[in-house]
C-alpha cells in the first residue's frame, strides 16, 4: 500500500489544476479499492451544493443528483464534516436504504457499499468530499479504509482551489500579506501569507482594487508611514482560471520599491491626472492653489522623464505610480 500513498502524495505536489490532478487520482484510488464509481467535488459556497471535479461511473442525472443539496444534509447528518475519518457503507448508524441519497439515487444505479470521507485543508477548511462506490455488497476492509484515512491530507492538498491562487500570489515581489475577495464582499485568508489591516472587509483599499482590476494585473500605492518608503504597493490579480467562482480578486500588498523620487503629493496628483483631472479641479480636490499643482506637475514630468503630463499619467499607471482619488481622504489624514 505505500507505493499508493506515495504516488498520490506525487499527485498533489505536481504543478497541475485541480481538475488534472483529481482525474489523476483516479488510478492509484482504484488500487486502494476496485470502485465502479467515484465522485470527487469541491464545495460549492455559491450555493449549498458541490462542483465536481470527477464524477464517473454513472449517468447524467446521477451526477447532477450527487451535486445537489441532499449529499449535502446527509454528510453533515453523518458528521463527517466535522472528522476526518472515512466511512462504509457498513458503518452508517442506520441501513443506506434509509439515508434519501442513497433510496433515491445509489441503490437504484446499482451502487451497494463503498468508502466516502470528507477532504480538509492542512489549515483545517473543509474542501469537499470523495466518494468511491462498489456494486459488490462487500465491505471494504479495514486495512483500505485505514489507507484512505491516511491518505486525507495529500488528497486535500490535491484538489485544494486556493494553493493554485496562493502561488499566483506568491508571483507578487515580496508578497507580504494578501487576501482573497469574494463575490459578496467578504474576504477570505490565503495560505501562506497574512492578512492585514489594510485588507480587511470593506476596506476603500480593497475597494479600489476591485474597482481597478482590468485585466490580469493592476497596482497603485497606498499610504503606509510606518513602512519604508512610507508607502505600500497594492496588487489586484485576476484568479487563475480554475479557482472557485465565488471568488473574484486577490489582492496582494508588498513594499512600494523605487518610487522615482516621488513625494506623497506628487503621487496624489498622479492619481488625480490618470483620473483625467486637470489643474483647477485638481486643485480643488486637494484644497491647494491650481499654481501648487503646475508646480507639482512640472516636477513630476521630470521624475518621471516625460514631455507631456499625459505621458507622465501613462508611465505612472503601468508602473503603479499613484495614489488613486477614491483613497485621497484617508491617505491624507494618514500623513496629517
Amino acid at each position: 500500500m505505500g507505493d499508493i500513498a506515495a504516488q498520490v502524495s506525487r499527485i498533489a505536489a505536481a504543478p497541475d489544476s485541480p481538475v488534472e490532478r483529481a482525474t489523476a487520482l483516479l488510478e492509484p484510488l482504484q488500487r486502494l479499492l476496485p470502485f465502479d464509481g467515484a465522485w470527487l467535488a469541491l464545495r460549492d459556497e455559491d450555493r449549498r451544493g458541490h462542483r465536481s471535479l470527477i464524477s464517473t461511473g454513472w449517468d447524467r442525472r446521477t451526477a447532477a443528483y450527487l451535486n445537489g443539496p441532499v449529499l449535502v444534509d446527509e454528510i453533515e447528518r453523518l458528521g463527517m464534516t466535522r472528522s476526518h475519518q472515512p466511512l462504509r457503507v457498513a458503518d452508517f448508524p442506520s441501513p443506506a436504504s434509509e439515508l434519501r441519497s442513497w433510496a433515491e439515487c445509489l441503490l437504484p444505479a446499482g451502487f451497494r457499499e463503498g468508502l466516502g470521507m470528507c477532504l480538509f485543508s492542512a489549515d483545517g477548511r473543509h474542501l469537499g468530499f470523495l466518494g468511491l462506490f462498489t456494486g459488490s455488497p462487500t465491505v471494504p476492509s479495514a486495512a483500505a479504509r485505514d489507507l484512505f484515512a491516511a491518505l486525507g491530507p495529500a488528497l486535500g492538498r490535491a484538489v485544494d482551489p486556493l494553493l493554485s491562487v496562493a502561488a499566483a500570489a506568491r508571483l507578487v515581489h515580496g508578497a507580504t500579506a494578501a487576501v482573497i475577495l469574494t463575490r459578496s464582499g467578504d474576504v477570505r485568508a490565503l495560505p501562506g501569507l497574512p492578512g492585514h489591516a489594510a485588507l480587511r472587509a470593506g476596506s476603500p483599499v480593497l475597494a479600489e482594487a476591485c474597482e481597478m482590476l482590468d485585466g490580469p494585473r493592476t497596482s497603485f500605492l497606498v499610504a503606509a508611514p510606518a513602512e519604508l518608503g512610507h508607502h505600500l504597493r497594492v496588487t489586484a490579480l485576476e484568479l487563475p482560471d480554475d479557482a472557485p467562482h465565488h471568488l473574484v480578486a486577490i489582492v496582494v500588498l508588498s513594499p512600494c520599491g523605487d518610487l522615482h523620487g516621488l513625494s506623497h503629493r506628487e503621487l496624489e496628483v498622479l492619481g488625480l491626472l490618470i483620473a483625467g483631472f486637470h489643474n483647477a479641479p485638481a486643485a480643488h480636490r486637494l484644497g491647494v492653489s491650481q499654481r501648487t499643482i503646475a508646480s507639482h506637475v512640472e516636477h513630476i514630468l521630470t521624475k518621471l522623464d516625460a514631455d507631456t503630463r499625459a505621458l507622465a499619467a501613462v508611465r505612472a499607471q503601468r508602473r503603479g505610480l499613484y495614489i488613486p482619488p477614491a483613497l485621497l481622504t484617508s491617505t491624507r489624514s494618514a500623513h496629517s
